[in-house]
């Protein structure tokens, strides 16, 4: 009988399981294929890489601009596949190592429920006190007719050896937009059309307009508002029909992107153990990841919404101490967003949109890159810093960056509000300099109506 059973070997299946060891349990995780997940194998870590190559290439042309002139002969994407083979592999075998290390057993094999404490795997039965299910997401292929032949989905695109000359991507979120960055910059003809009425519908307006500004500069195309209906073979290569109120739009294009997730819950049996889901598959679960059974947690992508590794390990760590006892809530009002194109996007908290509509009387702040000393030095100019607060209470409600290192600074503004800071109290705050994060706190000085570094408002 072990205490904490957990299924997934993805990055919350692993935090969860070494969560739970370290806090005295007897664990075991089950994983039917490699350890790492999604993440590990096919998505944060082998994009990033990806993405790496493009900024440095994107980064090369403009070295003339301080005096280097180099010379890019060719992509070598063999070299690229090596290195995030061997990345990956790295991170694998240190997981593997560290769930040794912390006395956590591994059961090879694919799990199925036969009641709240008691699983399958192959065949042969597992009983625990508690189990956490951690088993991520899979490609979510749309039945869009003659969509299969055209497709060129994301697990595809990590492996290439050469870019499509031409592909059309209709994923609005972050991985269609990252993957435009990545195919535009490569030497792709990006066509990004999305139903909504911009890219990244879910963050601050803002921040999307200043994304989409930069993807233009470098050539994609943006068609909002229009929805992929079919593709058919056209010559050696597709047209995708694209509609918006009742009005039809050609597109020519080698491939189309396919990018979506959804929840991997398939063949899991969770209706043996009353688990509910919601109605996109993804499992529900309350503020303590405690799913509809008192016994089973769950975490990560196979919840649903943002479908991001560093939620999964939050939310399997707070599984993984409510296992044992604990009474553990997840944040998820700090769970932060980041987009590695160029410039880069950070944010955390409600948008402007978003605030407003939850009734806040809200104040924003902002400071853009464009006057920050280090950036200026280093060509990084594109971008902004934007507080939303409270404006009765001073209370930080979200922060949302664009630019040159957002990624990294956005852990600043998560800090702030995790530790319930004040606009007024980061405004009093001061960074080294020259420094990116130097945007930070004048952003948060503009919301608490004293910018030293703009006009007078």
């Amino acid at each position: 009988m072990y205490d904490v059973i957990v299924i997934g070997g993805g990055p919350g299946g692993y935090a969860g399981a070494i969560r739970a060891s370290q806090l005295g349990a007897k664990a075991v995780l089950v994983e039917c294929a490699e350890m790492g997940g999604t993440c590990v194998l096919r998505g944060c870590i082998p994009s990033k890489i990806w993405l790496r190559a493009a900024n440095l290439l994107d980064q090369s042309r403009k070295a003339g601009d301080f005096g280097l002139n180099l010379t890019v002969n060719a992509v070598d994407f063999s070299a690229i596949l090596a290195r995030k083979q061997g990345v990956s592999n790295d991170i694998r075998m240190g997981m593997e190592a560290l769930l040794q290390n912390n006395g956590v057993d591994v059961i090879r094999g694919k799990a199925v429920f036969k009641s709240g404490t008691k699983i399958e795997v192959d065949g042969k039965p597992v009983e625990g006190k508690n189990i956490i299910i951690a088993t991520g997401s899979m490609l979510d292929f749309p039945d869009t007719p003659g969509l299969r032949e055209a497709a060129f989905t994301t697990d595809q695109l990590l492996d290439m050896t050469s870019v499509p000359a031409s592909i059309l991507i209709t994923d609005a979120t972050y991985l269609g937009v990252e993957m435009a960055y990545l195919l535009c910059v490569l030497g792709s003809k990006v066509t990004l059309a999305v139903p909504e009425s911009r890219i990244l519908p879910s963050e601050d307006q803002d921040t999307s307009q200043r994304i989409a500004q930069s993807l233009r500069d470098r050539g994609v195309e943006i068609i909002a508002r229009h929805t992929l209906e079919s593709v058919s073979k056209a010559g050696a290569g597709f047209s995708g029909k694209l509609t918006a109120g009742g009005k039809e739009r050609i597109v020519e294009v080698e491939k189309v992107l396919v990018s979506g997730r959804k929840p991997n819950t398939d063949g899991l049996g969770l209706e043996a153990a009353g688990v509910k889901c919601n109605a996109d598959g993804s499992i529900q679960v309350n503020e303590r990841v405690r799913t509809s059974v008192p016994t089973v947690y769950a975490a990560g992508d196979v919840t649903g919404g943002a479908m991001l590794s560093h939620a999964a390990s939050a939310m399997a760590i707070c599984a993984a101490e409510n296992c044992m006892g604990k009474n553990s809530k997840f944040p998820a009002h700090l769970v932060s967003r980041a987009m590695w194109t160029s410039p880069e996007m950070g944010s955390v908290g409600l948008s402007e949109e978003e605030a407003e509509k939850k009734g806040y009387e809200v104040e924003t702040g902002g400071f853009p890159y464009s006057i920050n000393g280090y950036a200026m030095l280093r060509g990084e100019v594109d971008g902004a810093v934007k507080v939303v607060s409270n404006a009765k209470t001073g209370e930080i409600l979200g922060v949302h960056i664009v630019g040159a290192n957002a990624s990294e600074l956005v852990g600043e503004a998560v800090l702030a509000m995790q530790l319930e800071c004040t606009v007024s109290e980061l405004a009093k705050g001061f960074r080294v300099h020259p420094a990116f994060c130097e945007t930070v706190v004048d952003a948060a000085r503009d919301a608490a109506g004293w910018a030293l570094y703009l006009p007078k408002r």
